[in-house]
């Protein structure tokens, strides 16, 4: 769905000869695919399972605390991993198969999954950092990441109380902004099914379940301590969790767009993925195999249909082909684009 993006004719070219060129130079072996995806997975969830286990065999509180958070740590990696590709059905060939995985990853994180999948793709991938359009721009009034936005008083010191809003992310994810989706918005038309209603629930149970209730009982630790691991877990997950989703789309370079009043977006659906992204690391495989694509943003926008798995190979293609038509891709490091998001908010927290 691009009719809302005006038509370029000179993008809409560039598109088509980089789609042509990926899928000609771009060599793609299932097999290799499987395997890697097979070592992934078991490195990830073997880690997970170590560190599950760890809670009902250790006697010390620093090691219950250890454990939680490694284990929340985890489990983000889990879902940068496989949650995002399963959401755009890029492991299994059956659809079916890759939403049963989509929700079994979502559960081990507490969020509901069908509610993230629709604004995810129906909103967010189809025009990323544009107010009007984005879902993730509406995450909280606390912080001002879009120069269109409102601004608050408060919005001055942002770049200074952001880290530790940021802890609280997930918690707000799984415990308010879930609920509130589902009690109060209409606008997806999954929530007619009853499938919709039984994932949330289950998801919101099992979660609790396997997390805080099943400790509580089965270890020999103090309610209250597993629940301060557990929020420990929670305040580590999400720092990470929001500032490698934030340098995706909200560094210093990062373009925004805006709408008019019928809802046409001022550029290209080509120049609205391209520069409202943000790569770190793009080449690495290590960064690949670590990060689950996430930090190849540009490409993944462009090809949400192809596996993360072979998106430093893509991007020698993309690069290139962006390069020589003066298009420079937005790149940064790691903790290059932790510096360079902190200062974008501190360019956001001064009254337009």
């Amino acid at each position: 769905m691009r009719d809302k993006h005006i038509h370029i004719e000179q993008d809409s070219n560039l598109l088509k000869q980089i789609y042509a060129d990926v899928e000609q130079k771009l060599c793609i072996s299932p097999k290799e695919t499987a395997r890697l995806l097979v070592l992934k997975f078991m490195f990830y969830f073997s880690l997970m399972s170590a560190c599950y286990t760890l809670f009902f065999f250790t006697r010390h509180e620093a090691m219950l605390f250890a454990t939680y958070i490694v284990f929340g740590l985890l489990a983000v990696l889990l879902g940068f991993n496989f949650a995002h590709d399963f959401c755009h059905n890029t492991i299994f060939r059956n659809k079916k198969l890759n939403q049963a995985g989509f929700i079994a990853i979502y559960t081990l994180l507490g969020a509901h999954a069908e509610a993230w999948k629709f604004r995810h793709i129906h909103s967010h991938h189809y025009a990323p950092n544009v107010q009007e359009y984005d879902s993730d721009l509406q995450i909280t009034s606390l912080i001002r990441v879009e120069p269109g936005s409102t601004y608050r008083w408060f919005h001055r010191f942002q770049h200074w109380y952001a880290p530790l809003a940021y802890t609280t992310y997930s918690l707000y994810w799984v415990f308010i902004k879930d609920w509130v989706i589902y009690f109060t918005e209409q606008d997806d038309p999954q929530k007619s099914k009853w499938g919709y209603h039984l994932s949330f629930w289950l998801q919101k149970i099992l979660y609790i379940g396997y997390l805080v209730v099943i400790p509580v009982l089965f270890t020999s630790f103090a309610w209250y301590l597993v629940l301060a691991a557990f929020l420990a877990m929670h305040f580590v997950q999400s720092l990470f969790l929001l500032f490698t989703f934030f340098m995706t789309h909200h560094v210093e370079e990062t373009a925004y767009f805006s709408a008019d009043e019928q809802g046409f977006i001022s550029t290209s659906w080509f120049t609205n993925q391209v520069k409202s992204s943000n790569d770190f690391h793009p080449f690495s495989k290590t960064a690949n195999f670590i990060f689950g694509g996430f930090n190849n943003h540009i490409a993944h926008h462009l090809f949400p249909h192809i596996h993360h798995a072979h998106y430093p190979k893509l991007n020698r293609i993309l690069y290139r082909s962006l390069m020589r038509h003066n298009i420079r891709p937005n790149v940064t490091t790691f903790t290059g684009g932790v510096v360079s998001h902190l200062r974008h908010l501190r360019n956001m927290s001064k009254r337009a």
